[in-house]
């Protein structure tokens, strides 16, 4: 299996490892066939996201996605950050593997689920943010 020097570079060097203390928004997404679990927590202040951290346990692959995906989401508006989905992190990191598509759709929903949270916390609604999914499988079931 080929991976790109980003998708390497994010998996051996993860950036935004952790977790925020009182944070705006987590999301925990997690995929029950391959057991990774990724979760992502935000700060947001006046709708601009200024930290983003996540704690991943699962493949190379996973890390790498979440790394990058909370790289891309840091300063966005709260509007920008749902324009990261999983083909802009597949894009960000220069491709993936075919088998491993399915971890930046993870790094996707757990960033939309922590979203969703703040949205919650602050009963505010997000124009195009749909209720998260608890494990990436349901989006296959969706989409049938």
């Amino acid at each position: 299996m080929e991976y790109s020097q980003k998708v390497m570079d994010h998996f051996m060097n993860p950036r935004n490892v952790g977790e925020i203390d009182n944070p705006s928004g987590v999301g925990t997404v997690g995929n029950a066939k391959c057991g990774d679990i990724m979760k992502v927590y935000l700060q947001i202040e006046n709708g601009i996201i200024q930290d983003a951290k996540f704690k991943t346990f699962g493949c190379g692959a996973a890390i790498a996605t979440s790394s990058m995906a909370t790289e891309l989401v840091k300063g966005k508006t709260v509007q920008q950050a749902l324009e990261v989905t999983n083909r802009a992190v597949m894009e960000a990191l220069d491709g993936l593997p075919p088998v491993k598509v399915h971890c930046s759709c993870l790094a996707e929903e757990a960033l939309h689920a922590a979203l969703w949270d703040y949205a919650e916390k602050n009963h505010i609604v997000i124009e195009g943010l749909k209720k998260p999914v608890q494990d990436i499988e349901e989006l296959h079931h969706l989409e049938d």
